[in-house]
């Protein structure tokens, strides 16, 4: 049987959609990381309308929202996050950017991206889905943080944590993150690298430029064991996964005078790695490098996300469905990008899957959606519910 849009609002005037609506609401929330500014409040109370169960979670200054319907299993979770980051220069915006507008068909304001469009499909193809199905099978989550865009300490992995603690799984989770690239829909992230972070610290002597013997400048003692870090292949990735990559992302040294030798060097360098390699192997191999240089050194080392995959199964063959009948589209499935809280939760044993509107215009000045899309990404995340839970 051929699918068939149940959302077929006009998107102009006042004859705004559901998702718009709700979408508009939130995007007038000034919630730059971790203030969630009411937005997860919005969300509750539309979703405890619909017979959620909503449990606030505070941790710190971190607001978090768990809101379940059902008791049993399977769980299917949206996740996703209210907080969006700063704003930047406001005279460089077109408009406020918590005063949403649309022009020539785009959602413009800051989050419309990133992700208050998503949680808003997220809130409505649920609404949707249970006033179809009361009786749904298993239970429908909503993981909800507003710490994702900062140190990211006091959200999902918190929540997890919480969850964990008293053995409540999540089966599958949808990540609202915007994936897609040319196309809503055209990527769907099933796993992500795992991101390993370090900074380095070369002792030398200091001294002056004119009496080099007198002194050792850690600039030029770590200089080839530097340009071997980045020479290194550390892995060929695989069919999921790009090949590991080291970067350097800060370089300080010196008084800021021209007649000094720096007594000290600080280089800050990241991994994006695959599954081919461990954050312990990548480690150890810098080591042995550096060691090698014979460089005086220490190493202060932040693992900020393991890498994950969900393979092709019942999460990934339902988004994949589900965007072929809204959209006509057959996905794509990357691991490429950056991080994302899906990362606290695949490690549970949760098949995870991102999915969301288009990421051109994330975090950048006057961020915008195409209002178009945010239609069939409500009819595609109900879908998704009616292929898992109907």
């Amino acid at each position: 049987m051929d699918y068939i849009s149940p959302t077929q609002h006009a998107i102009s005037g006042m004859n705004h959609s559901d998702t718009l609506s709700l979408s508009l609401e939130l995007l007038q929330q000034p919630s730059v990381t971790p203030v969630d500014h009411t937005c997860q409040t919005i969300m509750a109370d539309r979703l405890a309308k619909a017979g959620f169960h909503i449990e606030p979670m505070r941790f710190g200054d971190v607001d978090n929202l768990w809101a379940r319907r059902g008791t049993e299993g399977p769980v299917f979770c949206f996740a996703g996050h209210t907080d969006v980051v700063p704003t930047g220069r406001l005279d460089a915006w077109n408009s406020d950017p918590f005063a949403p507008e649309i022009r020539d068909g785009k959602l413009y304001g800051r989050g419309s991206a990133d992700m208050k469009t998503a949680l808003a499909a997220m809130v409505v193809a649920s609404e949707r889905f249970v006033a179809k199905h009361p009786d749904h099978k298993g239970s429908i989550a909503f993981l909800i943080t507003s710490d994702e865009e900062g140190p990211a300490v006091n959200g999902t992995v918190k929540v997890i944590e919480t969850l964990e603690e008293r053995n409540e799984k999540i089966t599958w989770c949808l990540v609202g993150e915007p994936s897609s690239t040319s196309k809503l829909g055209d990527i769907v992230k099933n796993g992500r690298r795992g991101s390993l972070n370090g900074v380095l610290h070369v002792h030398g002597k200091q001294g002056h430029v004119a009496y080099p013997h007198l002194a050792r400048n850690p600039i030029h003692e770590a200089s080839a064991a530097l340009a071997e870090l980045c020479q290194t292949v550390w892995d060929n990735g695989n069919e999921y996964f790009p090949a590991t990559s080291f970067q350097i992302s800060n370089i300080h040294s010196g008084t800021g005078a021209t007649n000094v030798i720096p007594g000290t060097l600080e280089v800050i360098f990241n991994f994006r790695y695959s599954t081919e390699v461990t954050a312990e192997q990548l480690k150890q191999r810098v080591h042995e490098i550096l060691d090698k240089h014979g460089l005086q050194y220490e190493i202060d080392w932040n693992l900020s996300g393991l890498p994950f995959l969900t393979p092709v199964g019942e999460l990934v063959n339902a988004a994949q469905t589900a965007i072929l009948n809204v959209t006509g589209t057959e996905t794509e499935l990357s691991t490429s990008g950056g991080t994302s809280d899906g990362r606290f939760i695949a490690p549970t044993g949760a098949q995870v899957l991102e999915l969301g509107v288009l990421n051109a215009t994330i975090h950048q000045i006057n961020e915008h959606v195409d209002v178009h899309d945010l239609d069939p990404l409500t009819d595609i995340y109900e879908q998704i519910l009616e292929n898992l839970l109907a």
